[in-house]
């Protein structure tokens, strides 16, 4: 019978705060910081704006700012994948604000079912993103090459789709607009939805583990997945706390979660998921053990304009109208910022789909908590670049500190 094993690195937790403070300081030498440095970032930036204006934390505001994040999230995810692969789409921007006026046009001034029109909205995203990637895998042009024309190519579609006007407004009280501005005002709706979270947590811990035990490779300690699922309720059911005292839970924050874990899924658990990590990490590798590099790069950029088609109509779900605007100014920037900052490295190979939902965090709390403080845009902007930069340098620090310990 084959002995259960436990993983070496957990048995550190057997010599109390001396083991746990040798672990950490092995994983930072490792550079295996994880979110670990976002979720720091996050509570000092949410703690200075509370002491600057305790309106930061009320419930009214993180509430607001739980369904702020969903728009430009949504492009962030879309943005995960393809820098996964180590490549950029400078296009995701212009996209969104594209099919947002394509919905638009085809819901308003054609008189089509909303629903159908977010769809056909969504499919023009998923063409425009493969255009993108049958130059970039078939043809070879630079994805920053492509994408950049794409991004010309795409904003002038939209000027043109918008016409003369320039924009077109959505009934406020109409399907699309219900996405950005519908609650759950029951309390059991985010205090089920904790559970549901907390529950499912649990389930695939305590079956991966088993699982793990029965092909006698290590495995966590119980007390390891009890503390983990611990942290999260307090969490879960903390911010269902936080959301019941205002509105409710809101179904755009509901929608945004449901496709983070979904492609969190999709990239950890699927054979498609682990192709691109595959390429990402060493393209040559991948092709010698038969990936269809071609075929994963070319969906990859398909999923990035669906995503970016996604995020336009949320956008313009949110302010009730599809403008020359939509997609425009820095939603493009702030995306892969946003992926950046929650974790996703630039070169490749590394990140999760939970990098959007942390990065949208930290650069709307500072959005937020500067507009209670009624500082310009302009410092906005140079603090955000200023953690855009935090976040690339400690990804390069960690991807060399990686490096030198053999794990990279």
């Amino acid at each position: 019978m084959t002995e259960t094993q436990v993983d070496p690195r957990l048995l550190v937790r057997e010599q109390g705060l001396k083991g746990y403070l040798g672990e950490f300081t092995r994983r930072v030498k490792g550079g295996e910081l994880g979110p670990l440095p976002v979720v720091i970032g996050l509570i000092v930036i949410w703690l200075v704006f509370q002491s600057l204006n305790s309106q930061f934390l009320s419930a009214q505001n993180l509430s607001n700012l739980s369904v702020d994040i969903v728009p430009t999230g949504m492009i962030a995810i879309g943005i995960v994948f393809v820098l996964l692969l180590g490549e950029i789409d400078l296009s995701a921007g212009a996209v969104s604000g594209a099919c947002a006026a394509v919905m638009a046009v085809i819901n308003v001034n054609m008189g089509m079912n909303p629903g159908l029109a977010i769809l056909l909205a969504v499919a023009a995203g998923a063409v425009l993103g493969l255009i993108h990637g049958f130059f970039f895998a078939k043809i070879g042009v630079p994805s920053f090459v492509v994408t950049l024309a794409g991004f010309l190519a795409w904003t002038g579609f939209q000027l043109w789709v918008l016409g003369p006007n320039g924009t077109i407004n959505l009934p406020s009280d109409g399907f699309i607009a219900g996405l950005t501005s519908t609650y759950f005002i029951y309390v059991i709706a985010a205090y089920g939805l904790a559970a549901v979270a907390v529950a499912a947590f649990l389930t695939v811990s305590v079956m991966g583990n088993n699982r793990r035990r029965a092909a006698g490779i290590p495995s966590r300690t119980t007390g390891d997945i009890v503390f983990r699922t611990v942290v999260l309720a307090v969490v879960a059911f903390g911010a269902a706390y936080i959301l019941n005292l205002y509105k409710g839970l809101p179904l755009a924050l509901l929608i945004f979660l449901v496709v983070v874990v979904g492609t969190d899924f999709v990239l950890r658990r699927t054979r498609y998921g682990r192709s691109i990590f595959a390429v990402g990490g060493n393209i040559e590798a991948a092709r010698r053990a038969g990936i269809n590099v071609a075929f994963v790069r070319i969906t990859v950029f398909v999923i990035s304009g669906s995503f970016a088609a996604v995020g336009g109509v949320l956008a313009a779900s949110r302010i009730s109208s599809a403008s020359q605007a939509t997609g425009q100014s820095n939603v493009l920037l702030m995306a892969i910022a946003a992926a950046v900052i929650g974790g996703t490295s630039l070169f490749g190979g590394r990140g999760t789909t939970f990098s959007a939902l942390l990065g949208m965090l930290v650069i709307q709390s500072i959005a937020s908590g500067m507009a209670l403080q009624g500082v310009s845009n302009s410092v906005q902007f140079m603090v955000t670049g200023a953690v855009l930069l935090a976040a690339v340098v400690i990804d390069s620090v960690s991807r060399r500190s990686q490096k030198a310990a053999g794990r990279a």
